[in-house]
């Protein structure tokens, strides 16, 4: 309570007082009641005294509190602004939340599309591979990007389906040529059906799923000797002229053969036998790159012959070159020998006469004397050249 509001309470108080001590001349009978009224108006005085210095002393408190939260607000006016920063700083995270959220969820729907998406490739792929006429294109397919991978060219360093007749009647999928025309046939294999069944079930599975697994395994490799024992039949080796005795029976993919040799560790041994080389993507390769390094090692002798021959053909003609030149050097130097001895008889014999014609008037512009030739003709010195050779 401010001090304008305890100046009105105490006018009212003193109205009061004088309220009562009108009463008096009002009468005397009232004097009692007067005086009682005045009574309770002291004690009321008195209370409302008694109130006043109570809300005195309450509003000190009071300002002293408000200076003390004067301060407190001035200590926390920073904390105010980072507190509205950090508040304006949540509100921008919540706006970003939301939108990457919702480029979330977008995401996702886009990855469920793709995943059905692969599946049903994936589906197609199996469907497609589970058919002869397509596994055996594939492997044809990955038989000639292995080659060219290698640097081997198309119907210069490989044959596709090309018709071999003999014993070994066919047309293998490749057939390699080496350097002195040697040739080795390639023919792709892909036992696909048991493999993909033995790999829907886990290698965690127990009891009868895992017996089916093994019984899987064991029909892939079934499958792969039955392709080793048709190519041995074939023996394209006999048809191919300056062939090794074997043929190389070309799985695409490593899986296949992996899981073949895992299941029956003697395959690889036991195709030997069979003079089939069973070979992955990768022994493939190898023996392609070999072949192309053959190849430009060829063409290196060959390039190398050729300058031999060329350099022996250069040589024997420098030697006929050097037997014109020294003919042309001697016919110079016949040339040169009859010039002096015309001059030595121009000199000696033709001179004198003419000076006698000068004496008589009609030898005038006849010379003196003529230059002679002194220089000799230089002979050949370089073994090279001296060497006499048939052209």
């Amino acid at each position: 309570m401010d001090v304008s509001t305890l100046s009105i309470v105490i006018a009212v108080l003193a109205g009061v007082a004088a309220g009562v001590a009108v009463g008096v001349w009002f009468g005397r009978g009232q004097q009692k009641t007067l005086s009682a009224r005045a009574e309770a108006a002291e004690q009321r005085a008195a209370a409302l005294d008694a109130q006043l210095e109570l809300l005195s002393g309450q509003y000190d408190d009071v300002q002293k509190r408000y200076a003390e939260d004067q301060k407190v607000l001035t200590l926390l006016e920073p904390l105010r602004d980072q507190l509205n920063r950090v508040d304006k700083t949540v509100v921008e995270m919540e706006r970003q939340r939301s939108e990457q959220h919702s480029l979330l969820s977008e995401q996702l729907r886009a990855v469920v599309t793709n995943d059905e998406a692969l599946r049903k490739t994936t589906e197609s792929l199996e469907s497609a591979l589970r058919g002869g006429t397509t596994r055996g294109r594939w492997g044809e397919v990955q038989l000639r990007r292995i080659a060219e991978s290698a640097g081997l060219q198309n119907k210069l360093d490989f044959v596709e389906q090309k018709q071999v007749e003999g014993e070994g009647l066919g047309k293998p999928d490749m057939t390699l040529h080496l350097p002195g025309d040697k040739y080795i046939a390639i023919d792709s294999k892909v036992p696909f059906s048991a493999y993909w069944d033995a790999q829907e079930i886990p290698l965690s599975a127990t009891g009868e799923q895992a017996r089916k697994r093994d019984q899987l395994l064991s029909d892939h490799v079934k499958a792969v000797r039955s392709h080793v024992d048709a190519l041995s039949k074939k023996s394209y080796w006999s048809s191919l002229d300056n062939s090794p005795e074997f043929v190389i029976c070309f799985i695409p993919t490593e899986a296949l053969l992996s899981a073949a040799l895992e299941a029956n560790p003697d395959l690889l041994e036991w195709a030997f036998g069979k003079r089939v080389a069973l070979a992955s993507p990768v022994s493939v390769w190898s023996v392609m790159k070999t072949v192309a390094f053959a190849w430009q090692q060829d063409a290196l002798t060959q390039d190398a012959k050729s300058l031999f021959e060329t350099g022996r053909e250069l040589h024997n003609r420098l030697g006929t070159l050097a037997g014109h030149i020294t003919k042309l050097g001697r016919s110079i130097q016949t040339s040169v020998s009859d010039y002096n001895k015309f001059l030595g008889t121009l000199e000696r014999r033709v001179i004198p006469s003419t000076r006698k014609l000068r004496q008589l008037g009609d030898g005038d512009g006849m010379p003196e004397s003529l230059p002679s030739i002194d220089d000799s003709v230089r002979e050949l010195s370089a073994s090279e050249l001296t060497s006499e050779d048939d052209d």
